[in-house]
């Protein structure tokens, strides 16, 4: 069984989706598996955290990766 979907895209869009979209799944998973395994100085920001990963698709991956170590338990 194929997907009619592949059948129709053309090769840009296959181009796009493996050079940009995969990587991006890839890093947004990586903090939102981050976030779940940390502790945080207040156990409310991983909830808040969880909720920008969410919400705030594109730049909240990089919002996290930016601004979410300063409020981390370094152990």
């Amino acid at each position: 069984m194929t997907l009619v979907f592949l059948q129709n895209m053309g090769f840009g869009s296959l181009v796009f989706i493996l050079l940009f979209l995969l990587p991006y799944f890839l890093l947004w998973l990586y903090c939102l598996v981050d976030v779940i395994r940390s502790k945080f100085k207040n156990e409310n920001m991983r909830l808040i955290w969880i909720i920008i990963l969410l919400f705030v698709q594109f730049i909240g991956p990089i919002l996290y990766l930016i601004l979410g170590t300063n409020s981390k338990l370094s152990t």
